[in-house]
């Protein structure tokens, strides 16, 4: 999400925050470097803080684990040859390879966490000791942390169903903990997002009334898309709330999201934009609400951790063939109507453009809307160096988001001219029953299509399927608890309190 550039005090942080995260919760206890010469001046205090954020965007990359979680587990990707991916389309996530045993380790996840934990134990001690570390730096900083590691919980939660909840760095001591029910995780997660979202500005050095001053001596192009604001807590609010099944608080929090876009300097994806080089997924822009970046301007292009690993192949990197691709067949099926910008066959049955797809006539449809190669500059298919955000949300899936909500809550004509903001733009026709229809599978569809390839299908599925019995499938694992990942062996035995879940037992 955020240029990070690892000077010597921020990566002893690191380092310390990592070995911590390990002895809590899944593997032996380790020493950790000395923090003596931490937490003495701002410096410490912005090192501290993009610690915390890369260690969210590593748990995210890492595995290309945000794409094997939200898009290849549907089985709507197919993978022509890694065995491992197949495994999890198939649901048959306890398989022997290496990739789902990283997969069902949430290690990572909780080195963010004990990251945060550290940064807001200690960072009052950089106030006290430097005297330019003022009172509002220090609130937004740890507004920032409070709502990372909040988003961490749901992110897990999302994953694992329930999680142990650890709220102290403990540095100096082993500490096994039992999981936490996840709806008591998620309501100190809404609780944690909602007083944070309080303390923090709708951009950065922009003059707003919650940060003064050009943010850590930057101006706004500097942290523009870079930083957890004020809208981003809301729209992870959103999502949880629609995880929940409380569409009143979605309709709530998406509401105040599309009333203030424009305060974040936020504005509608054109579907070209999408699928640019340079687009909405290169390094990083005002328009991801919520985006973890790869900055190619600080050197942080790295040929792993990306889309574009799994779904790229010649002519636009040096692979004869894609890890994953979508059928034919199945592209026709979501992609049913004319001059739909994102991509659509003309009367002779030729692509009307490439924003989604390249080579859809080969054997092989190469799904490259995120396509974010040397920053963008001409691509070498010799030499692949990826630079797209991971993206969690943005305004367009706020905005479907909303109709979903409003159409569990029985607004129907409400909910229909909400889809219709992105039919319009994506250069389709009103919602028609009579072309389109059931309205709420037509929604669903539209997220399919508009969000394809950013990690929210399987997610999705979930929601759909918990308002409206269809796949059957999937609604016997959301009964049994098949939808959560199994918890990695590793974990389970460093840590006696912990159980597996019931369905992979």
């Amino acid at each position: 999400m955020v240029h990070i550039k690892l000077k010597s005090a921020m990566l002893a942080t690191l380092i310390i925050v990592f070995s911590s995260c390990k002895k809590m919760l899944d593997v032996d206890s380790s020493s950790a470097v000395s923090e003596v010469n931490m937490w003495q001046h701002m410096e410490d205090a912005k090192a501290a803080l993009m610690g915390v954020y890369g260690l969210t965007r590593a748990a995210l990359a890492d595995n290309d684990a945000f794409w094997l979680y939200g898009e290849v587990r549907p089985g709507e990707f197919i993978s022509p040859g890694r065995q491992d991916l197949k495994a999890i389309a198939n649901n048959e996530l306890t398989a022997s390879y290496a990739t789902l045993e990283n997969l069902t380790n949430w290690r990572r996840w909780y080195a963010a966490i004990n990251a945060a934990n550290l940064f807001l134990e200690r960072i009052h001690e950089v106030k006290s000791k430097d005297e330019h570390y003022t009172e509002n730096n220090m609130n937004v900083d740890i507004a920032q942390v409070r709502s990372l590691r909040a988003f961490a919980y749901f992110y897990m939660a999302r994953i694992w169903g329930d999680i142990p909840l650890i709220l102290a760095s403990n540095e100096n001591e082993f500490v096994n903990k039992p999981r936490e029910d996840q709806n008591k995780v998620l309501a100190w997660a809404q609780t944690e997002l909602e007083e944070s979202a309080e303390q923090l500005p709708f951009e950065y050095s922009t003059q707003d009334e919650k940060q003064q001053g050009d943010y850590y001596n930057e101006t706004s192009d500097k942290w523009a898309g870079a930083l957890i604001r004020k809208l981003s807590d809301y729209a992870i609010l959103a999502h949880i709330s629609a995880y929940q099944g409380n569409y009143q608080e979605v309709a709530n929090y998406t509401a105040y999201i599309i009333n203030n876009y424009s305060s974040s300097k936020m504005n509608f994806s054109s579907s070209s934009y999408l699928g640019s080089s340079t687009g909405l997924f290169n390094n990083r822009n005002s328009n991801q609400l919520l985006g973890f970046s790869f900055d190619w301007n600080y050197q942080e292009g790295s040929p792993v951790g990306h889309i574009e690993e799994l779904t790229l192949a010649s002519p636009l990197v040096d692979k004869e063939v894609p890890d994953l691709y979508l059928p034919k067949n199945k592209i026709i099926d979501i992609f049913t109507e004319d001059k739909d910008g994102r991509f659509y066959l003309d009367t002779l049955g030729n692509p009307g453009n490439e924003n989604y797809f390249t080579n859809f006539t080969s054997k092989y449809p190469i799904f490259s809307k995120i396509n974010c190669n040397l920053g963008g500059e001409t691509a070498d298919e010799n030499f692949s160096t990826f630079t797209s955000a991971i993206i969690f949300t943005r305004l367009e899936d706020i905005v479907l988001l909303r109709a979903e909500a409003l159409f569990a809550l029985g607004d129907r004509s409400d909910a229909e001219s909400t889809l219709n903001t992105i039919r319009i733009k994506r250069g389709l026709n009103n919602y028609s029953k009579d072309i389109n229809g059931d309205l709420l599978t037509s929604i669903f569809t539209e997220r399919q299509r508009e969000l394809m390839g950013e990690g929210h299908r399987w997610y999705d599925l979930i929601r759909f399927n918990k308002l409206r019995k269809v796949n059957d499938n999937i609604s016997n694992l959301i009964e049994n608890g098949g939808i959560y990942w199994p918890i990695s062996k590793n974990v389970l035995g460093q840590n006696s309190l912990l159980e597996q879940n019931n369905y992979w037992k």
